[in-house]
């Protein structure tokens, strides 16, 4: 016998569960413009059962095209610190958790399991013109055509389309991960291609916003330790402090950058992370010797490096402006500075302070003293420490979070439950969020880059950070696969959208208190503890959104 259900896109499923434990999905509504997905969880049972059936998984009365995805189980050594969570986790022991999203072979064919649950990931892909309902039914068939199981879902396509996507948000991209993973030399013909598609994967998830290596990026790097370069910009000098700078393989990326889709450049930080005190990585050509000339032996407002950056913002300026790309770039001046070190990062702000004055400068940074004091218009809080900077009503605030960030607020670590991740959507809305960072869109490296890791048998980073934050994408043949988590944080920006179309009609405070009525009060250190609170929050906003259209 098989067992089935069919269950939304925020249920992880694990193979020793139950198909009873949990609730079936009937009823979905979604606007013509939305992508979605829903779960087939499947479990052979019984004495006769064989301990694995392939069985093809059909979709029949979708008016989408659609896809089928298993969802494959990693290990984890590590899904949370020991003593560092709280009760919204679905799992703190080591183990196999659900993740990642692996597209079908074996002829549209799934393996069903004796006694072990299994999940098929189905994402629909609408046109932006159908509206209406539809019953679409699942089966699954055996090879002679018998059908095992069955099941439907009543589907409402409403005629109003999502609003375009209006907050910035990036994960970090890591070329260095790319070519070492994929053992190809940085700049390669096959680093290009792959790194369109790792681009394309983000950008058809909501990542609008990639780092972009004009130099390598001075991140998650040991002191004294240096990445693979990926530096994109050419450096000549004469070791007399001329320099000469080569903006083609930059122009190659932003050409890139424009067929995946991308709005905004994040350039590479200008100082070192955790301080501000040292110059990144900077190859350079000298006497016909390509080399490093800045690094962590050269401090950071010292005068040979301070005038290296001097005279390249005022030639990257020029040059992007001339492009018409200078009012898409993100500039930052050091990443996760803290109190400590507030007086080094303004003097490592001061070297290029009025060059970047008319520019958008972004940090991440928790401690409200660097906004108070003027160092920077635009920062950037953990989602544990944001409530200083919404009373502070800093304007355009964005937020992020990380490994740290494990009790009580919003994350994507394996062992926290989807609708944990995909409640942000409405902590964005209520407190009108213009920005979110996550630092690891795939970061197949150790702590501080020691080693590489093989993101399908270490989670963590070699116990560096509990698994799901280094990365969220896996490698592919050609590019990346996606994880569960990041398909559900776009679903997150799904509903940032809906929240928006639906203030449009209604205004923005009853908007508010509709999702409240549902949740209680919205705020960044309550997250959801149910699949069935966030999906009763859209299915409602959506009825809204429907029943004042006609008005």
């Amino acid at each position: 016998m098989t067992e089935t259900i069919l269950v939304s896109s925020l249920e992880k499923c694990f193979p020793d569960q139950k198909i009873a434990d949990f609730h079936a999905l009937t009823h979905l509504s979604v606007m013509k413009n939305e992508r979605f997905s829903v779960q087939l969880l499947a479990r052979a049972s019984g004495e006769d059962a064989p301990h694995r059936a392939f069985l093809k998984l059909d979709v029949v009365g979708s008016p989408c095209t659609f896809s089928v995805r298993t969802v494959e189980c990693l290990p984890s050594l590590m899904p949370c610190y020991p003593g560092k969570y709280d009760d919204n986790y679905l799992r703190t022991e080591k183990g196999l958790y659900p993740d990642l999203l692996l597209p079908l072979g074996n002829g549209n064919r799934v393996p069903v399991v004796r006694d072990e649950a299994r999940a098929y990931f189905i994402t629909f892909e609408p046109d932006g013109e159908v509206s209406g309902d539809f019953t679409l039914t699942f089966t699954l068939t055996d090879e002679s055509g018998g059908i095992n199981a069955k099941e439907e879902l009543s589907l409402e396509i409403i005629d109003a389309s999502l609003p375009e996507q209006e907050i910035k948000v990036t994960q970090w991209f890591h070329g260095d991960c790319v070519a070492q993973y994929h053992c190809c030399e940085v700049f390669s013909r096959r680093w290009w291609s792959l790194t369109e598609n790792y681009i394309k994967t983000a950008v058809r998830n909501g990542i609008n916003t990639i780092l972009t290596p004009v130099f390598t990026p001075p991140l998650d790097t040991a002191p004294g330790n240096e990445r693979l370069t990926v530096q994109l910009v050419g450096v000549e000098t004469d070791g007399l402090g001329n320099y000469t700078f080569d903006f083609k393989n930059l122009a190659k990326w932003i050409k890139m950058c424009d067929r995946c889709g991308v709005k905004f450049l994040e350039i590479s930080h200008l100082f070192t992370q955790w301080g501000a005190a040292h110059a990144p990585k900077v190859m350079a050509t000298l006497n016909g010797e390509y080399r490093r000339i800045f690094g962590w032996e050269t401090e950071a407002d010292g005068i040979e490096y301070s005038h290296f950056l001097r005279t390249f913002i005022a030639e990257f300026k020029k040059y992007m402006k001339s492009r018409g790309d200078l009012d898409r770039c993100l500039f930052h001046i050091s990443d996760e500075p803290n109190i400590k070190v507030i007086e080094q990062y303004k003097r490592s702000r001061a070297v290029v302070a009025d060059l970047l004055a008319d520019c958008n400068v972004i940090d991440a940074l928790s401690n409200l003293e660097f906004y108070e004091s003027g160092l920077i218009k635009t920062p950037i809080p953990a989602n544990n420490r944001i409530k200083p900077f919404l009373d502070a009503k800093v304007e355009g605030l964005w937020t992020y979070y990380c490994c740290s960030q494990s009790v009580g607020v919003s994350n994507r670590f394996f062992a926290m439950p989807s609708c944990r991740t995909r409640c942000i959507g409405a902590q964005f809305f209520k407190y009108d969020i213009a920005g979110f960072l996550q630092w690891g869109y795939n970061f197949y490296n150790s702590q501080f880059s020691l080693s590489q890791v093989n993101p399908y048998l270490d989670t963590t980073g070699n116990y560096f950070a509990p698994s799901g934050d280094a990365f969220s994408v896996y490698p592919a043949p050609d590019g990346a696969y996606e994880s569960l988590r990041l398909v559900v944080f776009h679903e997150a920006l799904e509903d940032l959208s809906a929240f928006s179309l639906c203030a449009s009609l209604i205004g923005k405070d009853e908007t508010v208190k509709v999702i409240e009525d549902l949740t209680g009060e919205i705020s960044f250190d309550r997250c959801a503890h149910s699949s069935e609170e966030v999906l009763a929050v859209r299915e409602n906003i959506n009825l809204l959104i429907k029943s004042n259209l006609k008005k």
